[in-house]
């Protein structure tokens, strides 16, 4: 599938037209559903293949992948397959039973690690996660992303010392 042709699916997929509240609380009159390509098996297939590729070209150092819950997750585990680099799962908060971890999966401190993220908007879901990181011992240095909305994520990713590498700018899902 080329870049052209995903762009597209992900069109026919996951973008609504609307008015839409964003996490970071804008409005909007687009929303790029995640859940929509992230639940089709061709799509997901498609997409942890290109950021299991991207992430070997922005972040050739990185040992694991980390997919925050619950968006991420199953991009993450996509990635994970396609290449090869186990994944960590991120969680918005720490568990108060069992293991009582925010961080799951097998990791050593030091590891180095690349965020793993669906839609970027302002980037506060991603920079969250990349604190966890940080807080259990990781590196994280990159962040590869399916789709960025070019709304500030990139920038608030920057000023936490992290490099945001996108598949696709939404302008180009939208023009798709």
């Amino acid at each position: 599938m080329t870049d052209a042709e995903l762009a597209r699916r992900l069109r026919e997929h996951a973008l609504l037209e609307g008015d839409f509240v964003l996490r970071s609380g804008k409005r909007s009159s687009y929303y790029l559903d995640k859940y929509r390509f992230e639940t089709h098996p061709e799509l997901l297939r498609e997409l942890g293949e290109r950021i299991g590729v991207r992430v070997r070209e922005a972040a050739p150092e990185a040992s694991r992948l980390a997919g925050p819950e619950l968006g991420a997750v199953a991009l993450a585990a996509s990635a994970s397959l396609a290449s090869g680099l186990p994944f960590l799962i991120v969680r918005k908060e720490q568990k108060d039973y069992g293991t009582a971890r925010r961080l799951e999966g097998d990791f050593a401190e030091g590891d180095e690690v690349c965020l793993v993220e669906d839609v970027v908007t302002s980037g506060g879901a991603a920079v969250e996660a990349v604190r966890a990181l940080r807080e259990g011992g990781l590196t994280c240095r990159t962040a590869v992303c399916v789709v960025d909305r070019e709304e500030g994520g990139a920038d608030a990713l920057a000023r936490e010392a992290v490099r945001l590498t996108p598949l696709f700018r939404a302008q180009e899902v939208i023009e798709a």
